[in-house]
């Protein structure tokens, strides 16, 4: 699995943070590469440089040492002292049987055996060990004119500490590196990113209804088809809802009419119940029910038309949010003493649209009378940025799978067709989402603490104009 590929039950990684990971890899694999490289050739070419300077020089003390050794009355001993060493360079000298040398913390031990064997058949050999901690290179020659066999070791501590401050640097440059390469990842991501931000923004700006919002026309020939053709999508969107809602509003119109002259009969027929036979009467009593039902429906949907159209002409004035609820609450035949709301907000005063406020109290206490078996609470709470109402009814409540389409044209569930009386038209509820809509707020339904439905507005307080 590639290690950007989301695991099973793994949160999926943000786009811009898979950038910044992506260039901080890539950057600390190119570094390290680098870094690795780099390190490698500079410890070959100052080791290799080391080594040939010992050569050279422990040729030279070799050479010395013979001189030395031939003189009258000299050994191994006094040959040594004569010696010229640089720092860091011992001397081991075999000779008759014993060894002898020129610094008490090198000696012997510190030639690897297989070496000494080499060098004591007659053969020159070196090799590249380490010594006491530190890395040295050692070179055994035979001196025939003396006897001995002549071992030079020369400990690298200095360029073992020259190369530690390179290894260091160099780790120090892929640390950095890497970190840069994070943050060109986040730049790069979020302008990389940011035409699909500004996509997502404007989608979520349409669906929340303002549908006159569109794209900035780009100039770069990538991004340009992307902004014509949303744009065109909306445009199109546009159009066809236009057309809708004046397909609904023109049929709403003509239907006024004849449904006036219908509700006018009805009601000559209404005043002469009692006159009428009664094997018509229960006819007759269906016919009035549909004409009102009928006639509600006409008036629900030119005010959903209205609504819609007036969508940014909403009036906002100073409202004292309690009394505005609780003279809801008695309009719409429930007490005051279902209002629960704290005391000391009774007279706090917000800024809204007190006509849209009022539609949308007064649909969410009818869908609870007639659905939800009647109103047990209305509560008043203030947010940080606005203010929530939620209506608690005692009803069978909603089921999870229709709680977003609860609020939709028409649809009236499952439950409809068990709860009230059925006189419903299926719009309040959409009235009272396209209301919430427009005032910039949102509204849902969940399950009430004890039994029934909670549905609960939530509306920010525009800003001072």
């Amino acid at each position: 699995m590639r290690w950007w590929a989301r695991a099973p039950g793994s949160p999926r990684r943000r786009l811009r943070y898979r950038f910044a990971i992506s260039f901080a890899l890539g950057g600390l694999v190119l570094s390290t590469t680098l870094a690795l490289i780099t390190y490698g050739l500079i410890d070959r070419y100052l080791v290799r440089q080391r080594e040939r300077t010992a050569e050279v020089q422990t040729y030279l003390n070799a050479r010395a040492f013979r001189d030395g050794g031939q003189l009258e009355g000299a050994n191994a001993a006094s040959s040594l002292r004569g010696l010229d060493l640089g720092p860091g360079v011992s001397v081991v000298v075999h000779q008759d049987g014993t060894w002898y040398g020129t610094s008490v913390a090198v000696g012997r031990t510190a030639i690897p055996e297989s070496l000494r064997e080499i060098v004591l058949s007659g053969v020159p050999a070196r090799q590249r060990t380490t010594v006491a901690g530190s890395t040295a290179f050692i070179i055994g020659l035979p001196v025939p004119a003396t006897g001995a066999e002549y071992f030079e070791i020369a400990q690298f501590e200095e360029l073992d500490a020259s190369l530690a401050v390179v290894r260091n640097s160099l780790i120090g440059a892929a640390f950095v590196t890497t970190i840069g390469a994070a943050l060109i990842g986040v730049w790069a991501g979020r302008r990389v990113l940011r035409p699909l931000s500004d996509v997502s923004a404007a989608a979520t700006a349409i669906a929340s209804g303002q549908i006159d919002r569109r794209l900035e026309p780009s100039e770069d020939p990538d991004l340009r088809p992307l902004t014509e053709s949303f744009n065109s999508m909306v445009d199109a969107l546009e159009a066809r809802i236009e057309r809708d809602r004046r397909f609904a509003s023109d049929v709403s119109h003509e239907l006024r009419s004849p449904l006036t002259t219908l509700a006018a009969a009805a009601s000559v027929l209404d005043r002469r119940h009692d006159e009428i036979p009664a094997r018509v009467r229960e006819p007759t009593d269906l016919l009035l029910a549909e004409i009102a039902r009928f006639q509600r429906l006409v008036m629900e949907l030119l005010e959903l038309s209205r609504s819609q159209q007036s969508a940014v002409t909403s009036e906002i004035t100073p409202i004292v949010l309690f009394d505005l609820v609780r003279e809801t609450c008695v309009a719409a035949g429930c007490t005051p003493a279902v209002i629960d709301a704290p005391g000391a907000e009774h007279e706090r005063v917000v800024r809204g649209d007190r006509q849209r406020l009022v539609r949308i109290l007064t649909n969410l206490l009818d869908n609870a009378t007639s659905y939800g078996g009647g109103v047990t609470a209305v509560e008043l709470r203030f947010t940080d940025t606005g203010y929530r109402i939620a209506i608690v009814d005692q009803g069978p409540g909603v089921d999870a799978a229709e709680r977003d389409q609860i609020f939709e044209r028409f649809f009236r569930g499952t439950a409809a067709g068990r709860r009230g009386d059925g006189s419903g038209t299926g719009l309040g509820l959409a009235l009272v989402a396209e209301h919430v809509a427009v005032l910039g707020g949102k509204v849902w339904v969940e399950d009430a603490p004890v039994t029934g439905a909670r549905f609960v507005v939530e509306i920010p307080e525009p800003p001072d104009a």
